[in-house]
């Protein structure tokens, strides 16, 4: 039976795109962290202080800034493939920069620089590939596979550097992390496609519109507001720790071993959770009681992972807090993506990862409010509290089609808008 131009159709090829995708964001998650665990060795290494071993991890967050709204036009003119190619061979090609300048720490400074330029090329375009590819009943599903891969590279990151520093140098190391990036975004360029021949379902797809126009309309929608709060929250909670890992857990007396291992089942947790909740959410077509869960249980998972002082009790709470606070990420992007409909998907989540990235200030402001002994137990006592109220907070929001249909009214107009709600 033939199928018109007109005639939804899912294809069989959407998940070689998103494995393409996913590897990508795997490589460059495993960039950003890759220091953080060997903090210590890496500042023998360049001769330089734990706080310029820190920036090469923030300078990711601070280039995300001026670099997000570029990726965002480039994603809803050029196309996804197009703005995602760019940013993947741009990291590949950093990441192998960064290996081959040795024990230059300015250099090595210059080139963890250009791949957090390409980042937001890729983060940017997580809500555009499910949308245009993927069905309705699997978009929540096609984000959080991305948000899989983005945790276990940053897992790889965690677990497999400090076993690797052991056996050679640290610019040896990067260099390996540099050249899987770099096949990677190879083998994106190669086997990416904008979107199908026909659309995935009957809902159709917005025309693109300007970025600054669907900022505009975006920030008129309360409940994304407030979920960009949240995810300034949440995301600073696990950039956080990711950046400072091993100098939170060092003055309890565990080793850079020992930070690797609780930063890998944070991310263990949350690929578990990511998978176990959007797969729910997408089942029962709901967003906002499974971002409330996540956030809720994240709070006592956090308080227990800052005084746990015992392998057994870290492993568990780090496996816990990733399982709920990482799992919020892919369903809250899906509804994000849903709730400010027909704003393009690239906008929407671009501006969620941008309140993300501005997270940046968490991160600073773990370091300055750190005790005379080092350790972070008042910032992260505070963060803990945070994620409650945003588990209240979240829990009153309002349901992407609830909310259209309450605001735009009976009729084919508000029809047309809680069809666009749930697309």
């Amino acid at each position: 039976m033939s199928t018109t131009p007109h005639q939804p159709r899912v294809y069989a090829y959407r998940w070689v795109v998103l494995a393409a995708f996913m590897a990508v964001n795997l490589t460059i998650q495993t960039l950003w962290i890759s220091y953080a665990p060997v903090s210590s060795t890496a500042q023998e290494y360049y001769g330089v202080s734990a706080a310029a071993i820190g920036t090469l991890a923030i300078s990711f967050m601070l280039a995300y800034l001026p670099f997000s709204f570029v990726a965002s036009q480039l994603i809803v003119h050029r196309g996804f493939r197009f703005a995602a190619g760019l940013g993947a061979l741009l990291a590949g090609v950093s990441g192998v920069a960064r290996g081959l300048v040795g024990a230059h720490y300015l250099l090595a400074l210059l080139a963890t620089i250009g791949a957090a330029i390409a980042q937001p090329f890729l983060l940017n375009a997580w809500t555009t590939i499910s949308t245009q590819w993927f069905p309705q009943s699997q978009r929540a599903t096609a984000v959080s596979l991305i948000t899989l891969a983005n945790l276990f590279g940053v897992a790889i990151g965690m677990a497999v550097t400090p076993t690797l520093v052991e056996s050679m140098s640290i610019s040896s190391v990067q260099l390996v992390y540099g050249v899987a990036a770099l096949v990677a975004g190879i083998g994106f360029v190669l086997v990416a496609r904008d979107r199908p021949p026909t659309p995935p379902d009957d809902n159709p797809v917005a025309a693109p519109t300007p970025v600054l126009v669907g900022v505009r309309q975006a920030l008129a929608v309360r409940p994304f507001v407030v979920f960009l709060v949240i995810a300034f929250v949440a995301m600073g909670v696990f950039n956080g720790i990711s950046t400072w890992v091993e100098e939170i857990v060092k003055p309890r007396g565990f080793s850079s071993v020992d930070a690797g291992n609780m930063g890998a089942l944070l991310l263990l947790g949350g690929i578990i959770g990511a998978l176990v909740m959007s797969a729910i959410s997408d089942w029962r077509r709901r967003r906002v009681p499974f971002i409330a869960i996540s956030f809720t249980f994240s709070a006592p998972a956090l308080v227990w992972l800052t005084f746990a002082d015992s392998r057994a009790a870290l492993a568990a709470a780090a496996f816990l807090l990733g399982f709920f606070m990482t799992s919020a990420l892919p369903v809250g992007m899906q509804y994000s993506a849903e709730i400010t409909a027909p704003v393009p998907e690239g906008t929407s989540n671009g501006m969620i990862q941008l309140a993300g990235q501005t997270s940046v200030v968490v991160v600073y402001l773990m370091a300055v409010t750190r005790t005379s002994s080092g350790s972070f137990v008042p910032s992260l006592c505070a963060l803990a509290v945070l994620l409650l109220v945003c588990g209240v907070v979240v829990s009153r929001l309002p349901e992407p089609a609830r909310h259209f249909e309450r605001t735009s009214g009976p009729g084919p107009a508000g029809d047309t808008a809680v069809h666009a709600a749930t697309s």
